[in-house]
């Protein structure tokens, strides 16, 4: 049996996650996927609009997905490889290289992207749905210095 495993935060569950986890699954005989928990993506300068319990009840709903853990650290990626015995790391091509380091432990596969969507993306539509008046100074601040946050860090 080949064991499969991918992280992501799956925060407003669309078609590009949906399409992520089927691909994954298409890897092995059994899909683990490790759901970013609240406390590690404030970690991460990012904020969930839906709460880790529910994200991970959504994702654990899908026929593709055998096994959901909470994710909640960057270094539990390879205890949880060793733990499940995994054989398969994937992840979106968006992170492409950023965990060749775990090869020695596992096949890394990046899988494509959905092109046009993302959360990231359907946060920004409905943050634009909201008029400005109505968000306060301070959640206005906080959104951009997270913007800013995540931007440096992320991959491009």
């Amino acid at each position: 049996m080949i064991t499969v495993i991918t992280y992501g935060t799956f925060d407003l569950f669309h078609i590009g996650h949906l399409n992520l986890l089927r691909r994954a699954k298409d890897l092995g005989d059994r899909l683990v996927v490790g759901v970013s928990t609240d406390e590690f993506n404030a970690l991460k300068g990012k904020r969930s609009v839906v709460p880790f319990a529910h994200r991970s009840d959504i994702v654990r709903s899908i026929r593709f997905v055998d096994d959901v853990v909470g994710e909640s650290a960057w270094e539990q990626k390879e205890v949880d490889i060793k733990l499940l015995g995994v054989d398969v790391f994937t992840m979106g091509d968006d992170w492409y290289g950023k965990f060749d380091f775990l090869n020695p432990l596992v096949e890394v596969v990046y899988l494509p992207r959905t092109d046009g969507v993302s959360s990231t993306q359907l946060k920004s539509s409905f943050a634009s749905l909201v008029p400005p008046a109505l968000v306060s100074r301070e959640e206005g601040a906080r959104r951009e210095a997270v913007s800013s946050r995540w931007q440096s860090i992320a991959p491009v």
